[in-house]
């Protein structure tokens, strides 16, 4: 192929671009992982991953994508033949619920719309009328990025602390975590799942699961099978600084770094850096009179904006256009949105100047494609950043 002059705009929701700082700390010489250096290396990033989930419980790093963090917080809690109650939000709650299925559980699933979150009225009810105790744990996804919702997690923990009920709270924030605001011990959540290929800014490669106490005794006495998997095997080396396995390490210098970087720009920052991006987004997809996935305002994720089709039209064929004419990846529609949904990734390291470079070539392909649209996005975006400057909260 010719080469193409300029950087390639990577703006699908994850993987996210992985800044210099991050790819030089990944590049360099491998180390004994059953040495000092290691040890040293262990203790930073199991420490500052706690602080990224905002919990003082373990935190289990695995060499995997968010798929083998998902099978973890199931298998490790559960045994064969136990309800656990699901919430349609999206593809990648869909796709926990069929892995739920695989490993012999029974999920629940309450049917969604693809268009809003998890309602927390509705899991109180399903909560309510399980009188003998059956559901063993709710799994809830925080960011959808099938459909750019986000769920609000703390209204998922007081409808089950109303209902009494016992069962295990699990979340997953893969597409969440490091861009907006999560808080595991404080929300309840007793299995956070997540990964590295988001607001983390790392490549894919290292997955997580945040473990409360409740679920650590729970998997004292689950009997779904797990070995590489397993906990215990991780947090007893982990206790030193080791691992019982080959680990990651390059992709564990990058962790160290995100974490870092993430720490020196500040938390709070980096969400309000997220919310602004994702303002100034949809004000260029209203401006052009396309119709923004998610349904409550409330719920609108900072990480990315999933963006409708008008009727007729591809959205295949538009970000081929895109691609060709201005070498920028969208994300695609996935499932039961496939080819009606085209996703604006506006999260990691991300600045404004990036974030006009990709509306502007959204709107250009929306033109070259002959998608309608109204002209005046980006100026929309401009003037919804320009009203809105960025505040640090030293």
């Amino acid at each position: 192929m010719p080469h193409t002059a300029g950087r390639h705009f990577l703006q699908i929701p994850g993987p996210s671009n992985v800044p210099d700082r991050i790819l030089r700390a990944i590049d360099r010489p491998t180390i004994d992982h059953r040495g000092p250096e290691f040890q040293q290396l262990g203790y930073d990033v199991l420490a500052g991953m706690k602080r990224m989930f905002k919990t003082q419980g373990h935190v289990v790093i695995y060499p995997a994508s968010g798929t083998g963090a998902w099978e973890a917080a199931l298998v490790n809690t559960l045994s064969a033949g136990d309800k656990v109650l699901m919430v349609e939000t999206g593809q990648f709650a869909t796709l926990w619920q069929k892995l739920a299925q695989r490993l012999g559980l029974q999920p629940e699933f309450i049917g969604g719309d693809w268009r809003r979150g998890v309602d927390a009225a509705q899991v109180e009810a399903k909560l309510n009328e399980d009188k003998a105790h059956a559901i063993k744990a709710v799994c809830v996804v925080h960011n959808e990025t099938s459909t750019g919702v986000t769920s609000k997690i703390a209204e998922v923990r007081k409808a089950m602390d109303r209902a009494k009920h016992p069962a295990l709270l699990m979340v997953d924030t893969i597409s969440g975590l490091g861009s907006i605001d999560y808080r595991h011990d404080e929300w309840g959540v007793d299995v956070t799942v997540a990964g590295s290929q988001k607001g983390l800014m790392l490549p894919p490669g290292l997955s997580f699961n945040a473990v409360s106490e409740k679920a650590l005794a729970a998997s004292k006495t689950a009997k779904l099978p797990r070995s590489y998997w397993s906990w215990d095997e991780m947090i007893g080396p982990n206790k030193t600084g080791f691992f019982p396995y080959t680990p990651s390490t390059n992709l564990l210098y990058g962790l160290r770094e995100a974490v870092a970087m993430l720490e020196e720009e500040g938390l709070d920052n980096v969400f309000q850096r997220h919310d602004r991006h994702a303002e100034a987004t949809r004000r260029a997809v209203q401006t052009w009179g396309l119709e923004i996935l998610c349904k409550n305002e409330t719920e609108h994720s900072s990480v990315l904006t999933a963006v409708l089709m008008p009727e007729g039209h591809s959205e295949v064929a538009f970000r081929k256009v895109v691609l060709d004419n201005f070498n920028m990846s969208l994300g695609s529609g996935l499932g039961k949105v496939a080819d009606k949904v085209f996703r604006i990734g506006h999260l990691g390291d991300f600045n404004d100047l990036t974030l006009m470079g990709t509306l502007a070539g959204v709107e250009m392909g929306l033109k070259l494609a002959k998608v309608p649209h109204n002209k005046g996005g980006v100026e929309a975006a401009m003037a919804s950043l320009t009203e809105n400057t960025f505040k640090t909260n030293a």
